[in-house]
């Protein structure tokens, strides 16, 4: 799974955000939302800042590796 989509998932779990929240919020239809969600559409740089708004969360947050 890319790193943006792991991280968008995970911060939307630990906030207790749902899906269609965060795609309204972000600009998205539910659908386009989840397409991105489940790869079958690209999150474009230009997508990174309103996704970010919507989850609280800063670009970095998105990109950043999880360490185990």
């Amino acid at each position: 799974m890319d790193v943006v989509v792991y991280n968008i998932r995970r911060i939307m779990e630990e906030k207790g955000l749902k899906q269609k929240y965060v795609a309204e919020r972000s600009g998205f239809s539910e659908q386009e939302f989840s397409n991105m969600l489940c790869n079958r559409k690209r999150i474009n740089t230009d997508f990174i800042n309103p996704i970010c708004v919507a989850l609280g969360a800063k670009p970095n947050d998105l990109f950043e590796l999880q360490k185990s």
